[in-house]
């Protein structure tokens, strides 16, 4: 016989969020904090011809990570597998700490990068398990705030701990935080979870992950480290479309499949899954090339680099958490991305014309506008998924949400690198170019030099935007298509309780 506990009080629901909160901060912060440290890091354990490989480690295995923790938490339960996300995550972090050569740390940020993966898609899996859609909207606003603040501190924290600690402080001091996360996750996180006979799609797993790799060092390495004709990167690019080919086909016949495909066939999941990849693409890549047009066309010093993009987390904040309120109490969500990307289309129109003559306030300005359209889409986006799907799809739908969001943010970053690449590749002096990420180097370059170098960034950065402004009025008009459905008053384990599914007791949120 089933029996419930009381439902959770608004205090206990809030305990609850401040664990999640944690772990969503931690995977997020990783993600940004050894921005800064790179050098410093590459420089005592050597590698500095492959840096870029510290942060890729984790990028890739947080991205091909997710979907396969949401399908678990489906089939497992959430506490469990989220306290495994943070445990991974942990092991993950002591390793980096105490590496001892480039390759281990490369190995050990690929740990790190899976228990990631989970901590973020379990997270928003929980919020939809816990709280209806009608009130989810107030909750995922705070965790996209998250990411934008890690965005900004992140670099920030990394640079303090190289110049008065060491760089292992990068990865340690998430110890003390993450036994914080699992001791609140563990004492106020208590969901039902549905029983049920269960499998897990390994061969899609695998294949999902072999794919994500593939593309990732496709878009990574084409025309930089190797030609976009060379061998590797056509073999890389073939693969990858070839796995992703098998891995449709193989999920159309998996009898518990990773990624269900009959979710695509759901109009509001398949335009929300664009909308979130090309938004993810387009807030990495102004993430990644914003402070470089500041720092060396305008001038700004480097050490504040994370400072630059307060503008764009200011908007971003504003809206997430505003526009989540702002669909509890009208039950609409459909008009919040179309008018963040009308926003967010308008933004980057407005970067197309950066030069060397653009100011600081006019990038604050269009910075700001972008986050608020950000901060109207991916929110919404999320609450529209978890809507629109069966409970019992819940963990995976959500999962893929952020699956998207996190590949797009790889594929974007890599992507607009190129672009930026083939913009400024031959055009600045051999002897120049490997000193021009410095910007007091390029300070001290000759008058006439100094000039065409930095035109040249200048055309580099704003060929970013050029090529991102067809990708996101793409965005724009599919999300015109996107249908509108009337949000659910009841979280998806009360949908699980109604149905008289056995389960776990525990106590359902009211809210």
């Amino acid at each position: 016989m089933t029996t419930t506990a009381p439902p959770m009080s608004h205090r206990q629901l809030m305990t609850v969020f401040a664990g999640l909160m944690i772990g969503v901060l931690l995977a997020a912060l990783d993600g940004t904090i050894v921005s800064t440290a790179l050098p410093t890091i590459a420089g005592k354990l050597g590698g500095l011809e492959h840096i870029a490989w510290i942060a890729t480690a984790y990028l890739l295995t947080s991205t091909a990570a997710t979907p396969l923790f949401g399908k678990i938490s489906d089939l497992y339960g959430r506490r469990p597998v989220f306290q495994a996300a943070i445990v991974i995550f942990l092991v993950g972090s002591l390793l980096a700490g105490l590496a001892q050569t480039f390759g281990q740390l490369v190995a050990f940020r690929g740990i790190q990068g899976i228990g990631g993966g989970g901590l973020q898609s379990i997270a928003f899996v929980i919020v939809g398990d816990l709280v209806p859609p009608r009130e989810r909207g107030r909750y995922i606003g705070f965790f996209t705030g998250v990411f934008a603040l890690s965005s900004v501190v992140g670099p920030l924290i990394g640079g303090f701990f190289v110049d008065n600690l060491s760089w292992r402080w990068i990865f340690t001091i998430n110890l003390p935080i993450g036994i914080v996360a699992l001791f609140v996750t563990s004492w106020a996180l208590k969901i039902p979870h549905v029983k049920r006979d269960h499998s897990i799609d390994w061969l899609g797993a695998g294949l999902l992950v072999s794919a994500t790799t593939s593309l990732i060092l496709t878009a990574s390495w084409g025309g930089k480290q190797y030609s976009w004709v060379s061998p590797i990167i056509l073999v890389l690019a073939i693969g990858g479309f070839a796995l992703v080919a098998t891995f449709v086909w193989w999920e159309r016949r998996a009898p518990e499949p990773i990624l269900p495909m009959h979710l695509f066939s759901n109009r509001v999941f398949a335009a929300s899954m664009v909308a979130l990849l090309l938004v993810g693409s387009l807030l990495m890549s102004t993430d990644s090339f914003l402070p470089l047009f500041m720092q060396t066309v305008i001038g700004a010093s480097a050490t504040r680099s994370g400072l630059l993009l307060m503008p764009l987390m200011a908007g971003l904040l504003i809206t997430s958490i505003s526009s989540g309120r702002l669909v509890a109490r009208t039950g609409r969500y459909k008009i919040f991305p179309v008018i963040g990307l009308g926003f967010c289309c308008t933004a980057v129109l407005f970067f197309t014309r950066l030069s060397t003559d653009t100011g600081r306030v006019y990038v604050s300005a269009v910075q700001f506008l972008m986050g608020l359209g950000i901060g109207l889409t991916m929110p919404t986006t999320s609450v529209a998924v978890q809507n629109s799907v069966d409970p019992k799809d819940m963990g995976v739908a959500t999962a893929a949400a952020q699956f998207c969001r996190s590949f797009g943010g790889a594929l974007g970053l890599a992507g607009y690198g190129a672009v930026f690449a083939s913009r400024i590749n031959g055009k600045i002096p051999p002897e120049v170019a490997r000193r021009v990420e410095d910007p007091q180097t390029i300070k001290s370059l000759p008058p006439a030099v100094r000039e065409n170098v930095v035109s040249v960034l200048a055309n580099g950065v704003r060929g970013v935007y050029v090529f991102a402004l067809p990708v996101m009025l793409a965005a724009w008009v599919i999300m015109w298509f996107m249908k509108e459905l009337p949000l659910r008053q009841t979280a998806a384990i009360s949908h699980a309780q109604a149905e008289g599914e056995g389960h776990e007791p525990l106590a359902v949120v009211a809210h």
